[in-house]
């Protein structure tokens, strides 16, 4: 039987309860399938600074770099936002991401059908929508230098500093490019070239990459804040959309609430070698922790991503994603996307219905 090594990382807030229903998902998905997951539990973020005072420790990254795939739910808290910056769980975040060299984030955004009432923009709208947002993850103003803080005259100067050398853009790109191949061959590249030095040498590696290596896929343009724009204008006109590390941080949360609610998308990122890291990219919600509120639907979908991208198990990922769609159509909600009718289920209910959904349906 093929093995392979899961490093879970439950992190904080409701972290450890959606990790609690994905793992029982794959558990069953993968039985069924025929192969096992090992798991190695380590802390990550506010439960990490709890034990070893470290956001990311060193052993943590070790198990993540040693893994086949690592799933990771959520991190942070208001308890921790007085701590200095790099002791932050959200500075162990970025230290796992440039630990594990993960330079893409893939950010896919699909409108169930079940949900299309969910969102705050008409069915019109939102109709069909069928994008990905490909995010540069290791670079960018997160991670340029220099930074900090400097006293001058008798006032308190803050700085980043956005910044990106040619090839950061150049393997991004190809990322883009290559994924628009498999979609539906258009790619949107989002910058703000009308102001900023870093987003001309943007636009100038893209156009150039696609001159020499992908002139069969259409290439366009769009400045960031028209692109804001367009998402809810018009969603359906994007197919993969290439941004830096701040401008599809931003992008790809609206992006989100097309499809009705932040607790329903999932993510990859990886990089050129090694194991990929996959998580929702909604936050820990602590306001609702431990309280059985949450929704585990964006944890399972990246529990699928995991399968599909990370251990190629094409067929088990795609049996998570539809018992994600039966108990929506079955009428299941958790409070996020409650609407009349419906039946609201707290976190571990909702568990425990894509579980029945998936044991009874035929393997995919």
């Amino acid at each position: 039987m093929t093995s392979y090594r899961i490093t879970l990382l439950p992190g904080d807030g409701i972290g450890p309860e959606i990790t609690d229903v994905a793992r029982q998902l794959l558990d069953a998905v993968s039985r069924r399938h025929g192969f096992e997951l090992v798991y190695d539990e380590q802390p990550m973020g506010g439960a990490a600074i709890d034990a070893t005072g470290e956001p990311l420790p060193a052993s943590t990254l070790a198990a993540c770099k040693a893994a086949d795939a690592v799933l990771l739910a959520a991190i942070g808290s208001p308890q921790y936002d007085a701590l200095p910056r790099e002791k932050r769980p959200e500075s162990g975040l970025l230290g796992l991401r440039a630990g594990m060299g993960l330079f893409a984030n893939l950010r896919p955004v699909t409108i169930i059908p079940a949900l299309i009432d969910a969102s705050t923009l008409k069915r019109e709208v939102i109709e069909g929508v069928d994008l990905l947002v490909v995010r540069e993850l290791t670079g960018g103003v997160y991670f340029g230098t220099p930074k900090g803080r400097v006293e001058a005259d008798g006032h308190v100067r803050g700085f980043n500093t956005m910044a990106y050398f040619d090839y950061e853009i150049d393997r991004i790109a190809k990322v883009g490019f290559d994924l628009a191949r498999q979609r539906s061959g258009r790619l949107c590249s989002v910058d703000k070239a009308n102001v900023l030095d870093v987003s001309q040498l943007w636009r100038d590696r893209v156009e150039a990459l696609h001159a020499s290596s992908y002139s069969d896929v259409a290439l366009s343009h769009m400045y960031v804040d028209n692109a804001a724009m367009q998402l809810v204008r018009n969603p359906r006109q994007f197919d993969v959309l290439l941004t830096s590390n701040l401008f599809g941080d931003i992008l790809s949360d609206e992006a989100a609430m097309l499809s009705g609610s932040i607790g329903m998308l999932p993510s990859a990122s990886l990089g050129e070698s090694g194991p990929g890291l996959f998580e929702p990219i909604h936050g820990s919600a602590p306001d609702i922790a431990r309280q059985d509120k949450a929704n585990p639907m964006a944890m399972v979908l990246s529990a699928a991503m995991l399968l599909r991208v990370g251990l190629k198990q094409d067929a088990a990922a795609a049996d998570l994603e539809a018992a994600v769609d039966r108990v929506l159509a079955a009428g299941y909600r958790t409070g996020d996307l409650m609407a009349e009718g419906c039946t609201p289920l707290g976190c571990k209910a909702m568990g425990d219905q894509l579980l029945a959904a998936l044991e009874a349906a035929q393997p995919a």
